[in-house]
């Protein structure tokens, strides 16, 4: 189990793993011994979309990114919206498009970042103008979209295949 807690928030009290039992049976949770807070590791929700821009479908890069991989718009959701609302706002916030028609495609886990990400279609209009936090957009005819083997590009392929298309997965590249 990864974490990066080291101290309580709470009391700033030192972390520690203790088992406990659970409902599933013994956990490994972060604990402080001062005032019992825990530290649950739930995953995060993360909004995913498959962006129908002119219909063709909106990927884009990440100015983080090391590769230069494209993927689906995602963010997280604040509080106090619902996931179509949070998927509606990211992709306004990062595209500059106005989504309409947001439909649920499905969930999908990706344990390797601790999340469970929320997959919506959206169609999209509007002039695409970029957030800082992203470098590059492409467009691409559904038949022509490659899918990766997670999270996201598990979402994508579902949506593909209620086109009637088979989807290509790609190879990812090694992480450093």
């Amino acid at each position: 189990m990864q974490h990066e807690y080291r101290f309580c928030p709470n009391c700033a009290g030192p972390l520690a793993f203790f088992a406990q039992m659970e409902d599933g049976g013994e956990k490994q949770r972060l604990r402080c011994a001062a005032c019992a807070w825990t530290h649950w590791n739930n995953p995060t929700p993360v909004l995913a979309a498959v962006v129908q821009y002119r219909d063709q479908i909106l990927l884009a890069r990440n100015a983080a990114w090391t590769h230069k991989m494209y993927a689906l718009i995602t963010g997280f959701m604040e509080a106090g919206e619902t996931p179509q609302q949070g998927i509606t706002r990211e992709i306004k916030e990062e595209t500059n498009l106005d989504a309409s028609e947001v439909n649920l495609i499905g969930v999908y886990d990706f344990q390797r970042m601790n999340q469970v990400i929320i997959a919506y279609h959206a169609v999209a209009d509007g002039e695409v103008k970029l957030s800082p936090e992203l470098v590059d957009y492409k467009l691409y005819d559904y038949d022509a979209v490659k899918c990766w083997p997670a999270g996201t590009g598990y979402a994508l392929a579902d949506w593909l295949r209620t086109k009637g298309l088979a989807p290509q997965f790609i190879e990812m590249p090694r992480r450093d």
